[in-house]
């Protein structure tokens, strides 16, 4: 009596272990408070699983776990084999930061934790989640005894489920900055004010391959945030790297990654600017420019309008970079596919002129997984262009 009923015919995703239930699909939803989860039935009464249930949100129902097994035992286990990926991926005495829970990519839609050396940082998007946050603190502290656990669930999602943004530390003791080592290369990271979780652990293979290919080269780093390419690019060989960024915040987090690293103060310049505006000035001498841009599609009604803001920052970079040189180009946009992307920075190289060819493409780094039932995990797509 008190199970969702999804309708005759809309069970086919649910079967297939996708996360998301839409209102739609729903025949018979009981009394229940926002956030509480349910039995998952088809219309011929199969119990399919167990999702938490929001009516105020345009995705209805998350699963959160499939069959009859019992859901918070399959929270659990489902954040135990998370942790048990990523222990097998890194050795902390070399990289001592990455992502512990991928949200639906690991089975857990609404949460992403990331451990920085001693420091978990949590982030809480659901309200089904929230309700769950205590067996998910359980799990993780008994795990890791972490000095810290911050919470940057500071996420415009939150307001669709009505939940207010949260921020803070959740236990241990107050830590605003964290110094980790990503492949022997050290980085401060702010938890408490930073962008997204405090660093962007899902470039990592990124800047890996910046590393690999800015030797002798002149590298610009638009959107640079904390610098890490910056860093990545100098500790590669680059002959300078100068970094661009809107934020000041973000250029005193670089110059201090800068430092913490012993880079030479004229090896890059640092600059505060939009960053459109900054590629249309008169041009320094560049022939690596890197592209990662915040996401310019937050929904999908936004695909057309950053799809012209794709365009145009990539045509930019093309008629501005010495030939021959590279382009890295980004676009985190869950709904701006990486098709539909590859088209976008085909227009931006026709009209600036330019030959491109697409040397490698990239993703999200293998931390944060992508799960093949629900592909919408996907969101970061990349080219290195070797421009002429």
């Amino acid at each position: 009596m008190n199970a969702v009923v999804l309708k005759a015919g809309k069970d086919k995703a649910v079967r297939n272990r996708h996360h998301w239930i839409f209102s739609g699909a729903i025949r018979d939803l009981p009394e229940f408070d926002d956030g509480d989860i349910l039995p998952v039935r088809s219309a011929g009464g199969d119990l399919l699983g167990h999702a938490y249930f929001n009516r105020k949100s345009s995705i209805a129902g998350r699963m959160v776990s499939f069959g009859a097994g019992a859901p918070q035992d399959e929270v659990r286990r489902s954040i135990e084999r998370a942790l048990a990926l990523r222990a097998r991926l890194f050795d902390p005495a070399v990289t001592n930061a990455r992502r512990l829970v991928n949200a639906e990519g690991d089975g857990l839609p609404g949460l992403v934790v990331d451990l920085y050396d001693d420091v978990l940082v949590l982030q809480v998007a659901t309200l089904g989640m929230e309700k769950l946050k205590p067996l998910v603190l359980d799990v993780l502290t008994g795990a890791f005894r972490p000095r810290a656990v911050f919470e940057r669930s500071d996420l415009p999602a939150r307001r669709e489920e009505g939940l207010e943004e949260a921020t803070g530390l959740l236990s241990g003791d107050r830590v605003d900055r964290v110094r980790i080592v990503e492949e022997g290369i050290p980085f401060w990271v702010d938890v408490s004010g930073g962008q997204k979780t405090g660093f962007y652990l899902d470039q990592r293979e990124s800047r890996r391959l910046v590393r690999r290919f800015a030797s002798g080269r002149r590298v610009l780093n638009t959107f640079s945030y904390s610098g890490a390419f910056s860093v990545c690019a100098l500790r590669g060989g680059a002959v300078r790297a100068d970094s661009v960024d809107g934020s000041a915040a973000a250029i005193g987090l670089a110059q201090e990654n800068f430092e913490l690293n012993g880079l030479a103060s004229d090896s890059g310049v640092f600059f505060t600017a939009d960053v459109f505006e900054f590629l249309r000035a008169p041009a320094l001498d560049h022939d690596f420019i890197i592209l990662d841009p915040p996401a310019f599609a937050k929904r999908k009604t936004d695909v057309v309008a950053a799809c012209r803001g794709y365009k145009d920052i990539n045509r930019l970079a093309f008629q501005r970079v010495r030939a021959p040189g590279l382009v890295l180009t980004f676009s985190c946009s869950h709904f701006v596919d990486e098709h539909l992307f590859q088209q976008v920075v085909f227009q931006a190289a026709q009209e600036a002129g330019r030959r491109a060819r697409i040397v490698q493409k990239h993703r999200q780094a293998f931390d944060h997984p992508v799960n093949i039932y629900h592909p919408e995990t996907a969101y970061l797509k990349g080219f290195l262009l070797y421009i002429d």
